[in-house]
């Protein structure tokens, strides 16, 4: 998909692709070297994801735009994208060519968003969960143990306990595997 994306930007009269990488552990990296206008990024991404990258850009590389484009056209992601300090988030469904506008308009300091996920985002409403909470859901991944997961965040098990339960009451869901899953679902993780 990145190579047919490169490819079909590529023909574009007005736009160079400077740079692909494979993984988000290499984004950084490749902007500073080759000091792009605009990074395109994705959201899931081997080692980093897109939208720590796009964080890190504001940080190091303040002068690029950054540009998300996903299949994970989430409200939550959205939100975080934005306070990720993301210039624009689209959705992959659309033509090529609305994309090469995008990242023009992007440029010119605009920005751009799919206007369904904007309208869905703001239905949506911030995520319930704390940064805490996702901290740990996330820790739980493949079935981590609560002492696994204190261990790794230098919590008590109770404490894990208490942000597991509460984590599971916010999203409605009845064990942590489920209340992950769903967080991940909105786009809070």
């Amino acid at each position: 998909m990145r190579g047919a994306l490169a490819l079909l930007l590529g023909m574009e009269d007005d736009l160079e692709v400077v740079a692909q990488v494979a993984t988000g552990d290499a984004i950084v990296d490749a902007v500073l070297t080759h000091r792009p206008d605009v990074a395109l990024l994705d959201i899931e991404l081997p080692g980093m994801s897109g939208l720590d990258a796009a964080a890190e850009l504001r940080e190091q590389a303040p002068d690029c735009r950054v540009l998300i484009l996903t299949t994970f056209g989430r409200p939550g992601y959205l939100r975080r994208a934005m306070e990720a300090g993301a210039a624009g988030f689209l959705v992959k469904d659309g033509p090529v060519e609305e994309l090469a506008e995008a990242i023009r308009r992007v440029l010119t300091g605009e920005t751009v968003i799919d206007p369904a996920l904007a309208a869905a985002a703001l239905s949506a409403g911030p995520s319930p969960l704390t940064a805490r909470e996702c901290d740990v859901l996330k820790a739980s991944v493949d079935g981590a143990t609560v002492a696994d997961i204190a261990a790794k965040l230098h919590l008590s098990e109770s404490t894990v306990r208490n942000y597991l339960s509460s984590a599971i009451g916010k999203t409605g869901t009845r064990n942590r595997m489920e209340a992950m899953r769903e967080a991940r679902q909105q786009g809070w993780l």
